[in-house]
């Protein structure tokens, strides 16, 4: 379980003595949502256009109550259990302990005798289908059910006055046997769901999102739930082959806490020196510089520094592979396999247009949950890929530090600058604002030579050295050299020589 939901208890719309038992969805995200599951005993509406998983949620929903041992129920209007079996086969689930019923119409129906002349068919029929869901319930009694779809009884009731008497008629009808009822409307009929929604004690809307390119986005949003303060918004998640998995939006208010941070070191004296003794638990750094300054590799020394430590650290590469970086890190003497094949490092390689933000937010707090002292996001510019609507990205990025931050962690952003030379150098994410500490990595050409520099720009809540030095990549590793006291110019790329130049 994730800090959100640890941090998530028993809400006041669920306490008291008379307040009926929370049930849990079969899905840990959703959970957290809702606030710790659904009330026993009452109607929910999951709606959400085909191809939302509507009915995975619905069978996870049902699963979970079979392992608990009480008897649960799928009421299929549309679908056959064949069919239910192949969806649930396909996400490894075999439906023991399950019920399935059919109300679907026979294959009778295209027989003409079935054909009516004085009565409009949805009279015979939506009695007749009335009278076969109630049998179900009768004959399995539920303690939870699932009714899938709303839209074939929405369409034999003809009427939005006649289709409302109908729920809430059913919606009374399961309250007095103390059933826990999923309504699954597919939307595929005309009306507009709202007279469902108004009847639902909570509505949970599943919607689908084209992108332009990569994976289509799935977002989870509660449209209501009765008396419950829930987690409003909208949720990333996806449909895997566990069934569905909730990314609950973060919020780093939910896990505020305070504390004294101590101060990490980067393994090289001199880099501590200019950071005023290190990087401190709790802060967020932005390492930025244009192509091939070493900003990974210097990423990769406080990652480095930390697991020689003992402690534990995690990466998260969106431009590089991981082979690269090992390799890369292996050539200038920081070896990292060994941790990784211990577990104290964890590298994850990331494809912004398969990964939605709640996804990896939720796997950096997955990270800190399990103890990362140290968690490098290999580039910034990447990462704001993932992050499809620009108005939305500084949030997304605010949050994720917020909460790093609160849990002690040191978090690394590598931010990869356009253009190699210059003073109007700019990154396609600004985060420096956002960042509590600024290094900066620049090329500068003297004595017929492309030379990098160093500085640090920003730290908040502590001293740090603003001088700029001589920065050098080495199979040694790295190597910073005095400060560039007798240059001028060292940031405009084309600085004047006044002193003696590095040696």
């Amino acid at each position: 379980m994730t800090a959100q939901a640890r941090n998530t208890g028993q809400h006041d719309g669920a306490s008291g003595p008379d307040a009926p038992p929370l049930l849990s969805t079969g899905v840990a995200g959703l959970d957290t949502i809702l606030t710790g599951g659904l009330l026993a005993d009452r109607l929910y509406l999951v709606e959400g256009e085909p191809g939302t998983g509507k009915t995975t949620l619905a069978l996870q929903f049902l699963a979970e109550g079979a392992r608990s041992g009480v008897p649960v129920l799928y009421i299929a209007l549309a679908e056959s259990a064949i069919e239910l079996r192949g969806a649930a086969l396909s996400h490894g689930w075999d439906l023991a302990g399950i019920a399935i019923e059919e109300v679907a119409p026979g294959d009778d129906i295209l027989h003409p005798e079935r054909q009516y002349t004085i009565f409009h068919p949805s009279e015979i029929e939506l009695a007749s289908t009335n009278q076969r869901i109630l049998a179900a319930i009768e004959k399995h009694r539920p303690v939870r059910l699932v009714l899938d779809s709303l839209s074939e009884l929405q369409l034999l009731a003809e009427n939005p006055l006649r289709y409302r008497r109908q729920v809430v008629a059913l919606k009374q009808y399961l309250a007095s046997r103390h059933c826990t009822t999923l309504l699954i409307d597919d939307r595929s009929a005309l009306d507009d769901g709202l007279q469902v929604r108004s009847v639902a004690h909570c509505v949970i809307s599943l919607e689908l999102q084209n992108q332009a390119y990569g994976n289509d986005r799935r977002r989870v949003r509660v449209v209501k739930y009765r008396g419950v303060p829930f987690r409003s918004g909208t949720h990333d998640y996806k449909i895997a082959h566990d069934g569905l998995v909730v990314f609950p939006r973060l919020v780093a208010a939910d896990t505020r806490r305070d504390g004294d941070h101590r101060r990490l070191s980067s393994g090289v004296p001199e880099l501590d020196t200019m950071t005023g003794g290190g990087l401190e638990e709790g802060m967020s750094t932005l390492i930025s510089g244009p192509t091939g300054s070493g900003k990974s590799t210097l990423a990769a020394q406080f990652v480095h520094a930390a697991i020689t430590r003992g402690e534990p650290c995690a990466m998260f590469l969106f431009e590089e592979a991981r082979s690269k970086l090992l390799n890369r890190a292996d050539n200038v003497g920081m070896r990292l396999q060994p941790a990784l094949d211990s577990g104290l490092l964890s590298v994850q390689q990331v494809d912004p247009a398969e990964l939605t933000p709640g996804e990896f937010a939720q796997a950096v707090v997955d990270a800190a949950e399990r103890g990362a002292q140290v968690i490098v996001i290999d580039s910034l510019n990447g990462y704001m890929h993932a992050v499809p609507d620009e108005r939305f990205q500084s949030t997304y990025l605010h949050e994720l530090l917020n909460y790093l931050g609160q849990r002690g962690v040191a978090t690394l952003l590598v931010g990869v600058q356009q253009n190699m030379l210059g003073t109007s150098m700019t990154t396609s994410a600004d985060a420096s604002y956002l960042a509590d500490g600024v290094i900066m990595l620049r090329y500068y050409e003297t004595e017929g030579e492309v030379r990098q520099a160093i500085s640090v720009f920003k730290k908040r809540g502590s001293a740090h050295e603003r001088s700029i030095r001589r920065f050098e990549i080495s199979p040694q590793g790295i190597r910073i050299g005095p400060a560039l006291a007798g240059f001028h110019g060292i940031l405009s790329g084309l600085p004047t020589i006044g002193g003696t130049p590095f040696p």
